[in-house]
């Protein structure tokens, strides 16, 4: 299928690492023209470096989602880099996983509104695009209580009803909003790696108890993103898609 992402001009937030690095690279080998950011400078530079050596027109920045400045002057520097902003991919996650309230704060400032200052930032650009899209990264802790991510799967899941909220809101400007939601997904720099070195019997555990014997691969939930980014999913908006091999049991209507 040919997904008609050749010379889109696509932001990727928490570019750097897992899957927001899989899906900078899989917008990159659609041709597509990418910019990423995250907070560690030289994370942005080394990945920037990488992929353009893969053959990539990739633009990278320095950019805490948590500032509002910050997000607004990455915002406008890709627009201007790129030549506007078709497609807006919300990654960045705090991964926040305690119950004090610091922790709650930090995952509301990362995962919501990380994303709202965004897409809010992107907005202008994206109502000027004729094939606008926004993809929202949540998590399969949206739908299934975690015991140990309260703050995380809240913030997840008032990130779906946002995400649906802006398929209603922007549809008359022709963009569309979805979310894709992963399970476990594995990547070495990612948290599924870290425990796999630091507590191999509980990553160990989580495999074997995974109907498909393994943990998702970062690309395999790229490729949901590009797809809902894509024209050829042009009449999809609203939609919550989860990406975790049938691991989790909750119906969707």
């Amino acid at each position: 299928m040919e997904l008609g992402l050749q010379g889109a001009n696509v932001l990727v937030s928490g570019g750097t690492r897992g899957i927001g690095r899989a899906i900078a690279r899989a917008f990159a080998a659609e041709r597509a023209i990418v910019s990423i950011c995250a907070r560690d400078e030289a994370d942005v530079l080394r990945t920037v470096a990488d992929l353009a050596g893969e053959g990539a027109r990739i633009h990278g920045a320095c950019c805490d989602v948590t500032d509002g400045e910050d997000v607004r002057r990455w915002v406008g520097q890709a627009a201007e880099t790129l030549g506007g902003v078709d497609v807006v991919v919300a990654n960045v996650s705090a991964i926040a996983m305690a119950s004090d309230e610091a922790t709650w704060r930090r995952s509301f400032e990362t995962d919501l509104l990380g994303a709202v200052r965004l897409i809010r930032a992107a907005e202008p650009w994206l109502v000027a695009s004729p094939r606008a899209a926004i993809v929202t990264l949540g998590s399969v802790s949206a739908r299934e209580i975690d015991p140990s991510g309260g703050a995380y799967g809240a913030m997840k899941a008032a990130l779906v009803h946002y995400t649906q909220s802006l398929a209603a809101t922007l549809a008359a400007h022709g963009v569309r909003a979805n979310c894709v939601s992963p399970g476990a997904t594995y990547a070495p720099d990612g948290i599924w790696g870290r425990i796999e070195r630091e507590r191999p019997d509980a990553f160990a555990a989580t495999v074997r108890a995974h109907p498909r014997g393994r943990l998702a691969r970062p690309e395999e939930v790229a490729n949901a993103v590009l797809f809902l980014s894509s024209p050829a999913a042009g009449f999809v908006s609203g939609t919550h898609l989860v990406v975790d091999g049938s691991a989790s049991r909750g119906i969707q209507f």
